[in-house]
Parts: C-alpha cells; structure tokens; sequence
C-alpha cells in the first residue's frame, strides 16, 4: 500500500470521515474537521503505522494529505 493510501486510511478513521473525502489536497483542519488534540493523534497514529519518529513540531506544520506524504516519505528517507 502506498504511503497516500496509508495517510487517508489513518486519517479516515481518526478523524470519523468518509475514506473519500481524504484528498491528497485536503487540509487536516479545515476540510476533515481536525482539532488541535486530534492533530496531536494523527501524528501519534502515522509514527504508530509507519513506525517512526516525527519532530512533532514540524509535524504539526504539515496542513495537507499531501504535505503529509511528503514529510513522512522525507523521514523514511534520512532513516
């Protein structure tokens, strides 16, 4: 499964939305709904299903599906 498909399967089920209202454009907080606390999970849960470490500062600044991939294929990269 690719890392898009990871992303919107984790954020779906989070965020109580429908798997295709998750876009690679959607905005976390303004398209799916998210909360400061539910932004907070998200993280956790992307560390949890590709099994990293995030700065969860910089991870708080990712705003899109899209920049989301980007970032984690970027930590999955520098290992």
């Amino acid at each position: 499964m690719s890392t898009i498909d990871r992303i919107k399967n984790v954020a779906a089920e989070l965020l109580k939305v429908e798997a295709s209202r998750v876009q690679e454009t959607s905005r976390f907080v303004e398209d799916l709904g998210a909360d400061s606390m539910q932004s907070i999970e998200l993280v956790a849960a992307l560390e949890e299903e590709f099994d990293i470490e995030m700065d969860e500062d910089a991870a708080l600044g990712v705003k899109t599906v899209g920049d989301a991939v980007g970032f984690i294929d970027r930590v999955i990269a520098d290992g």
